[in-house]
């Protein structure tokens, strides 16, 4: 049985709970995930080749990582390739494409050209993000939250420009370009004054955001973190600092799933937060004990995610980016493995009778509603995903490993 016949079944299967497989797989196809330019390179960038500071940190050694833009989108374009529907990147400043020497406070549109003409060629929108970390200005573990004025000052400089990127990035994709905002700032060990940095975070940002941009091109997302290291006792950028931030400056709110507590997860706030925000963006990772960014796999909390974004209608109200990265893996399944594994939790949620789930809620028939949850994890979903697969042209199953280990040693291991 081929999988347009396994696809037949499987549509009338879900018919008889109403649900349209093939209007289902027409939503899923706007669906558009951000995938992060860093899992290729392990967060180096092209700035400079120091070691990775502010919080950042990358195990393993896996062959072949991309060493510079050229084969940074190479391997892109064969993740891509593998991956169902039509997505956006995430690029942040460190990935500059330029011969010029410049520093985070001189970048101008100009440096990411190529990534433009790439994209529009791709048929991909961009998503940016101010890179705020791995740099000298980096220093006693603060930036835009910094006592000194001189590093403050170099880093307010960073953050407009980089509002400007992202603009150009929106005007010229077509595609509104998500610029998002996190910085590392923060104490090793317990501070006295836990409000000053708080205070001089929210003033810095009022004068990066003081330029009104259209937000057609582009919208400013502000994200939190628990700790990173070198900030294990204090983080100035915490969880109720940028809700507070971005709900009174009508911010996007960045909840990244690996910057909570080891228990906490980010489905059980997006009902809250988007009744008072402007928009919300997920990082949508995978935390192991703490914020290890671990390869996004179908587990609870990402299944979890998908439905709350579809049982409330938020998919037009949120944005969807990735962020993890291991090198202890080939680091172009990982992006299949992690994007895919998105757009599936997605599409099981939208396989659900959603409108009658509620009703029976309403109704207070809490029997009906366990027994039909339970019996959809039961239901051939994987048929409607390989079809869909099948319908965008990319590898079915496990097919797209056999693809992804040719890449490996054709390309990646002669690097």
């Amino acid at each position: 049985m081929d999988n347009e016949q396994k696809y037949t079944l499987a549509k009338e299967k879900y018919l008889e709970l109403g649900v349209d497989t093939d209007k289902v797989l027409k939503q899923l196809a706007e669906v558009k995930i951000s995938m992060h330019v860093w899992q290729g390179d392990d967060v180096q960038g092209f700035l400079s080749d120091g070691a990775l500071t502010g919080g950042i940190s990358v195990t393993g050694n896996h062959p072949g990582k991309a060493t510079n833009p050229t084969q940074l989108r190479q391997d892109l374009e064969k993740a891509y390739s593998m991956i169902p529907g039509k997505h956006k990147l995430n690029l942040h400043a460190m990935y500059l494409d330029t011969e010029e020497v410049v520093d985070l406070n001189e970048i101008e549109p100009k440096h990411f050209e190529k990534w433009v003409t790439w994209a529009k060629e791709q048929e991909l929108g961009l998503d940016f993000n101010p890179t705020f970390f791995s740099h000298p200005m980096f220093k006693d573990g603060f930036t835009l939250s910094s006592p000194d004025d001189e590093i403050r000052s170099f880093w307010i400089e960073h953050g407009k420009r980089s509002r400007k990127i992202a603009e150009y990035f929106g005007r010229e994709t077509g595609q509104v370009s998500i610029n998002n905002f996190w910085v590392p700032d923060g104490y090793k060990d317990n501070p006295i004054d836990r409000f000053s940095p708080r205070q001089r975070l929210m003033t810095a940002l009022d004068e990066i955001f003081s330029e009104k941009i259209d937000k057609n091109y582009t919208l400013d997302a502000v994200e939190s973190k628990l700790f990173g290291l070198g900030a294990e006792a204090y983080t100035v950028g915490s969880h109720e600092f940028y809700m507070g931030y971005g709900l009174t400056r009508n911010k996007l709110v960045c909840l990244d799933a690996g910057h909570f507590h080891p228990t906490e997860v980010i489905s059980n706030k997006l009902s809250s937060v988007a009744l008072f925000s402007e928009g919300i963006l997920l990082h949508v990772s995978r935390p192991v004990r703490w914020d290890s960014d671990h390869v996004v796999i179908m587990d609870d909390e990402l299944q979890e995610i998908g439905r709350e974004l579809v049982r409330n209608d938020l998919l037009e109200k949120t944005h969807i980016g990735l962020d993890f990265f291991d090198a202890t893996i080939n680091r172009v399944a990982a992006w299949i493995i992690g994007t895919r594994n998105t757009i599936k939790a997605i599409l099981k949620a939208m396989l659900e009778p959603t409108d009658y789930l509620k009703e029976v809620e309403l109704s207070g028939d809490f029997t009906t509603r366990l027994a039909l949850t339970e019996e959809l994890k039961d239901f051939p979903f994987a048929d409607v995903w390989n079809y869909y697969c099948e319908q965008q042209g990319v590898p079915v199953g496990l097919d797209w490993l056999e693809e992804a280990q040719k890449y490996e040693e054709e390309v990646l291991l002669k690097r």
